[in-house]
């Protein structure tokens, strides 16, 4: 099931979370992102009825297999991309930026050849 955008970075923000604080709240998810909670409480909202997260009762959200496939392979991109447009010298906040816009609409086919063309490995 394809998901948009948005949904993509709320994934890969959890994710980022998970990895760095050992938990998932949407309050942080707001922060990180710069959104509102009501933002963050539709997005949930639809990331649950898609089956991409859980929530339980005290809010704290755990990613679904089928939302830390999609938010570790944003994730991923995201890395790579950023590493790959620093290494020819773009500015790290401007990679950074860059690769959150780029690692949506990349294709499998593309991502696979840069990674190929960098020797990055892939997860």
């Amino acid at each position: 099931m394809a998901i948009n955008k948005s949904a993509e970075d709320y994934l890969e923000a959890m994710l980022m979370m998970k990895e760095e604080h050992g938990y998932i709240r949407s309050i942080d998810i707001a922060g990180a992102l710069g959104v509102t909670k009501p933002s963050v409480s539709y997005a949930t909202r639809h990331l649950r009825e898609s089956g991409h997260i859980t929530m339980d009762q005290d809010g704290l959200i755990t990613l679904t297999e089928s939302g830390m496939k999609i938010a570790t392979t944003i994730y991923e991109r995201h890395r790579m991309l950023t590493d790959f447009l620093t290494s020819i010298g773009v500015d790290p906040e401007t990679a950074r930026d860059d690769a959150c816009k780029i690692e949506h609409d990349i294709s499998e086919e593309s991502f696979d050849a840069l990674c190929r063309y960098t020797g990055a490995k892939r997860q």
